[in-house]
């Protein structure tokens, strides 16, 4: 059994329509096809536009979502968190169904994993992702 201690939470980066299948079939596509070319998607959980959770990948085992901590860690993404527009600017479109969402999954995990430390992306690369600050919002859950 792996040893969880932390839970990360993500945003896909992309069109809030996305569904679950959208996102395994770009993380696992062979990169001449537009994909990562990845052999496991990134995240563990990934919640839609209308708050429901979708499990990608065990949580037994890794996922892809953080560099040099997935084998720490539970990886939870949201559809959206860019402009629908350009889906360049980072942007917290969370929808309150979201935001439910996240809130049952995370604090179901923390049952699970009473160690583990909620953070966004953010703390670990330079990036805007999840668009909010996770760390901060679900510290008392």
């Amino acid at each position: 059994m792996r040893n969880i201690d932390k839970i990360v939470v993500h945003c896909s980066a992309g069109n809030m329509n996305d569904s679950a299948a959208d996102i395994v079939r770009f993380h696992t596509s062979p990169a001449s096809r537009g994909g990562r070319g990845w052999n496991t998607p990134g995240y563990h959980y990934f919640i839609d536009k209308v708050g429901n959770i979708s499990q990608l990948v065990s949580e037994d085992r890794i996922s892809n979502g953080v560099k040099g901590h997935n084998a720490n860690a539970i990886n939870i993404c949201y559809a959206g968190g860019v402009d629908q527009e350009s889906f360049k600017i980072p942007m917290d479109t969370r929808t309150d169904a979201q935001k439910v969402a996240l809130i049952s999954l995370i604090r179901s995990l923390r049952v699970k994993y009473p160690q583990a430390i909620v953070y966004g992306h953010c703390d670990f690369a330079a990036k805007a992702c999840p668009s909010f600050d996770a760390k901060n919002e679900y510290k008392n859950l």
